[in-house]
């Protein structure tokens, strides 16, 4: 949005923070935070109930626990899906496209970066756009994983107006007789091709993510509360490097006594306002 729409306490610190990145390197963090106005709910959000998502050893160790995922992912990502970039994602995009921002690092799996235009991406923690075997390392995609659920569940309606997590988890009862398909050269499962809560993130996104930082001169922190410890220790090895971090997140952040410029507010507000000069 134009600077003009931000309120006059917030205006002092959006130029603060563009005078901080103006004319640096911006790497840019984001979180399930930037999505919300996209009507990705995140995780945290104000009013939400705590939920424990499914562990990777829970995942990985029943067959019960994968079809119940598979089943409420079957109707959570199709919303998943459908979902458009909102103006913090094409802020991003506008600005890479200028210089003003080298790169992002997102928290997401929803792929409205991509969507928006950005195409120095790196998905710390996967997308859900695809899948993969759990046993030779078959890739598929979503849209024919779920074309091989719906044949074996035509039951199933994938329209029902439920609650959704940002990794497309649904709230819906999993009937006993749901099927999940296995993959056809191997016979094992197949996972999404996302990093469960408890599984570690893969060491070459780590070193890349690092390789990144170590290139940035300025971190912008957009929608993400770094709950999760890999954003976490991005924002840390900034603040060890002495480089400027600029957060703009609804609510606290664990960074926030790291950060040059905290912004509470909305990222579909103020990326733009921040970014263009």
């Amino acid at each position: 949005m134009p600077s003009e729409s931000i309120s006059s306490a917030m205006e002092y610190g959006v130029e603060q923070a563009r005078n901080l990145l103006r004319g640096k390197a911006v790497l840019a963090l984001t979180g399930a935070g930037i999505s919300t106005d996209s009507g990705i709910p995140d995780y945290r959000g104000e009013g939400r109930v705590v939920r424990h998502p499914l562990t990777f050893d829970d995942f990985m160790g029943s067959k019960q626990n994968q079809a119940r995922y598979w089943a409420r992912s079957y109707v959570g990502w199709s919303r998943v899906e459908k979902a458009v970039p909102n103006p913090g994602h094409l802020a991003l995009a506008k600005a890479e496209l200028s210089g003003r921002v080298f790169s992002t690092i997102t928290q997401n799996v929803d792929g409205l970066h991509q969507k928006a235009g950005s195409k120095k991406v790196l998905e710390l923690h996967g997308r859900l756009d695809q899948v993969l075997c759990t046993g030779c390392g078959d890739i598929l995609s979503r849209s024919e994983f779920d074309s091989r659920i719906a044949k074996l569940n035509p039951e199933v309606n994938r329209s029902q107006d439920v609650e959704f997590t940002p990794d497309g988890d649904a709230e819906v009862e999993v009937g006993k007789n749901f099927r999940v398909p296995d993959c056809g050269s191997c016979g094992a499962h197949y996972k999404p091709d996302v990093v469960f809560f408890g599984e570690q993130v893969p060491l070459s996104r780590v070193e890349a993510a690092e390789g990144l930082l170590n290139s940035a001169e300025a971190v912008l922190v957009a929608g993400t509360s770094l709950t999760v410890n890999s954003g976490l220790r991005l924002v840390k090895r900034a603040q060890k490097r002495g480089i400027p971090i600029v957060i703009v997140n609804l609510g606290e952040t664990r960074a926030d006594l790291f950060a040059n410029v905290k912004l509470s507010a909305s990222t579909s507000n103020l990326l733009e306002a921040i970014l263009n000069d």
